[in-house]
């Protein structure tokens, strides 16, 4: 029996065809399922084989799908696919959804929410609804390859406490067309905890010993697409039904699947397309920012420790939002005997663009001109500025890490070549130019590849400081702070 799923209800009912064939899968696909031969690896795949075979002839009652606005129950001998809308108003999603979903091949059972509640408090009831013993939610603008699930199912069957997701793959929201997703990127997230897709590290590469179709352990999800066992689903505690709408969500589940002795994968034999959408086709009542905000400090307050002040110095304004009572989940937190961020950050995500040892967090003044090195909100390969000091985080926050690097956010000081210009880069982490020496009795930065000093901005660019031969005067001269929280509420 061959499981699948499509978003080709969003096609039809906005009129909008795609001629994009069934996507070809990639090499790496098609080696999934090509004996390995020489290693033990071959008599692995056969069990896996023969096993997802088994769930899916004999257990397919136990797989529930829960979609962004849907819980999808399929059922081998009475199968019942079902969608939650989580009260939306747009009328196509209303009588024209329903008459949609009648013609489709397996059963559909639509289940509405009384109130808009959102994504978080949808899934919570999509869930609630569900039977079996494989729980896997997907956004609704997703389209399912042949032979997804078969993976997924095998690694949770070989230990219930790993959660995967698929390698997503992306569907334009123009043209639809399908595009093939990375098994060489996993997930993580900046100081302003937001998710991001970095590459998969050497040292990952190294424990998988090369091969490729193994699962990528991920530090964090994107969270629209994965799997997990329904018991463990309950045991580690669902959502944090405190959270509103969208947000957050996927970086506070990540955290408490490792911190609470899980494991986190994606599964590079499975493939999910996407849609990726230019914006939010729904509002975030009171404003996104609030929403994204407060469930962002929940997360931060039960799981990160002494770490959520790097999130509160380059957000000040999230320490005013009001984030509600966290009680429950500090203490599902205690009664789960979560180990602390710190472990995460060592054993988990050594390469977290957050340092686990750094010499100072906040602004890096100079003595001369009393400016302050400045992101400028400017974005990777461009240059870093430096603006009057203003005291409130934010642009202006720096760390000078253990590995003696400049940080700020998921971005490094970086010197190509002598005179400058001081860039920021990505963090490699391998030192180079991005390896800076500070001696706290001269308070000068030296750049160690090129043996020049940071110094103030020249008169050529006046936002932007400079690299110069060392001369130990007062414009090479800077003081490292560390920014003193806002009150936090």
């Amino acid at each position: 029996m061959q499981i699948s799923c499509s978003p080709r209800i969003s096609q039809e009912l906005f009129s909008k065809h795609s001629n994009t064939p069934q996507p070809t899968s990639p090499a790496l696909t098609r080696q999934c399922w090509i004996s390995a031969g020489k290693r033990e690896r071959e008599r692995e795949q056969g069990e896996a084989s023969l096993l997802t075979r088994g769930l899916l002839r004999e257990a397919v009652v136990e797989i529930d799908i829960i979609q962004s606005h849907g819980s999808l129950q399929r059922r081998q001998n009475q199968q019942q696919h079902g969608q939650l809308d989580h009260h939306r108003v747009s009328n196509f999603l209303k009588r024209p959804l329903e008459q949609y979903v009648r013609r489709l091949e397996v059963p559909v059972r639509v289940v509405r929410m009384e109130q808009r509640s959102g994504l978080i408090r949808a899934r919570l009831k999509g869930a609630s609804l569900s039977t079996g013993q494989v729980i896997t939610f997907l956004d609704a603008h997703c389209e399912c390859t042949t032979g997804w699930l078969e993976p997924l199912l095998a690694r949770i069957k070989q230990d219930k406490r790993t959660v995967v997701c698929p390698i997503i793959d992306v569907i334009s929201d123009d043209t639809f067309e399908y595009m093939a997703g990375s098994d060489m990127t996993y997930g993580g997230f900046n100081w302003k905890l937001n998710f991001r897709w970095y590459p998969v590290p050497q040292r990952e590469m190294d424990r998988r010993k090369g091969d490729r179709t193994l699962p990528v352990r991920t530090p964090t999800m994107a969270g629209g697409l994965f799997s997990i066992d329904r018991d463990y689903f309950q045991e580690i505690g669902t959502y944090d039904a405190g959270m509103d709408i969208w947000g957050g969500e996927n970086l506070e589940i990540s955290f408490r699947i490792w911190q609470c002795g899980g494991t986190l994968e994606i599964v590079t034999c499975s493939h999910v397309g996407h849609v990726f959408r230019k914006a939010t086709p729904y509002t975030f009542p009171g404003g996104t920012g609030q929403i994204i905000n407060k469930n962002n400090r929940r997360l931060a307050e039960v799981w990160m420790d002494e770490f959520k002040n790097f999130f509160y110095i380059i957000s000040p304004g999230v320490t005013k939002v009001d984030y509600g009572d966290i009680t429950s989940r500090s203490a599902l937190r205690q009664k789960l005997q979560c180990k602390p961020f710190s472990w995460f950050l060592e054993n988990v995500y050594p390469d977290s663009q957050i340092p686990r040892h750094y010499y100072s967090l906040g602004e890096i003044r100079n003595v001369e001109t009393n400016q302050c090195l400045d992101n400028m909100a400017r974005k990777e390969n461009e240059k870093v500025g430096i603006f009057n000091c203003h005291g409130m985080g934010g642009n202006q926050v720096f760390s000078y890490t253990a590995n003696k690097e400049i940080r700020t956010d998921d971005l490094c000081l970086d010197v190509s070549k002598l005179n400058g210009p001081v860039m920021m880069l990505k963090c490699h982490h391998l030192k180079g130019n991005q390896l800076w020496d500070y001696d706290t009795v001269k308070l000068s930065l030296t750049h160690v590849n090129s043996n020049q000093c940071l110094d103030k901005a020249s008169e050529e660019d006046s936002q932007v400081p400079s690299v110069k031969d060392c001369t130990h005067t007062r414009s090479q001269q800077w003081l490292l702070r560390n920014v003193t929280l806002p009150e936090v509420f």
